[in-house]
């Protein structure tokens, strides 16, 4: 039987599923799955709609991928990890690890020469539109799919909860399966609408598309950083929590 996390109260069936899209909702405002999408949306020329859904479907395709390795590890050894998670060495690991992503967010972004394209919008205008070689822009747009989705997972709590919720459900494997299909898909449903709405109404779209372009292309990297920093403070501080740093100070 699942559990509210802030209630306590029994989810099943419909009000699972529910909390499970909601859930797949907030995840689908990340930097991998709206952000980079809209981005690309913005490329100059004809769009090629194509490399927008293959990125979507990479990004989609690796949350699904992680979904499956992760119910099968709660699925059989959750209590041996919830012991390992609680022990002094791997605590002051995460020390470590949490205090240098505080410190190494401060080293992301640094100055960018103003002068002509960045490097990012020539990169995605090679990605999205007509290239001689095929293949040469498709692979580039699968790795920053892969990139992205592989930067964010472990920050995305919504989706660390709805795989927990899942491997606690009276569902079986294959419907388990199902529901994680279908939290993957929700969670590239709203950069979907957008680009069915680039592709409709191109020229309405264009000035907001431009302004949160011309946003993400002076801010993305600041932005990074604050959010591998504030990852980095809330390993360190919920390890240094466990291991009783803070009791001679409070």
């Amino acid at each position: 039987m699942e559990f509210d996390l802030l209630s306590g109260a029994a989810l099943t069936g419909p009000a699972l599923l529910g909390a499970l899209a909601l859930l797949a909702l907030v995840d689908s405002t990340s930097f991998g799955t709206l952000l980079i999408p809209t981005w690309l949306l913005l490329a100059p020329g004809r769009l090629r709609p194509g490399r927008i859904l293959i990125y979507l479907a990479t990004v989609a395709g690796f949350y699904l991928a992680v979904g499956v390795v992760l119910l099968t590890i709660a699925a059989t050894a959750l209590p041996q990890l919830m012991e390992l998670s609680a022990t002094p060495a791997f605590l002051w690991a995460q020390l470590v690890v949490g205090a240098a992503l505080l410190v190494g967010s401060f080293f992301i972004g640094g100055k960018r020469k103003r002068s002509g394209p960045g490097k990012f919008a020539r990169w995605r205008e090679r990605a999205v539109t007509d290239v001689a070689d095929e293949a040469g822009s498709v692979l580039p747009l699968m790795g920053l799919a892969v990139a992205a989705a592989a930067v964010e997972v472990a920050s995305m709590l919504p989706y660390l909860i709805g795989i927990g919720l899942l491997s606690t459900s009276e569902y079986d494997a294959g419907t388990r399966l199902l529901v994680l299909v279908g939290y993957c898909v929700v969670m590239v449903l709203p950069a979907l609408v957008l680009l069915g709405l680039r592709l409709v109404a191109a020229r309405a779209m264009e000035r907001p598309l431009a302004s949160f372009g011309a946003w993400m292309e002076k801010n993305a990297a600041e932005t990074t950083g604050w959010i591998v920093g504030i990852l980095g403070f809330l390993l360190a501080r919920a390890a240094a929590v466990e291991l009783g740093l803070f009791e001679g100070v409070l």
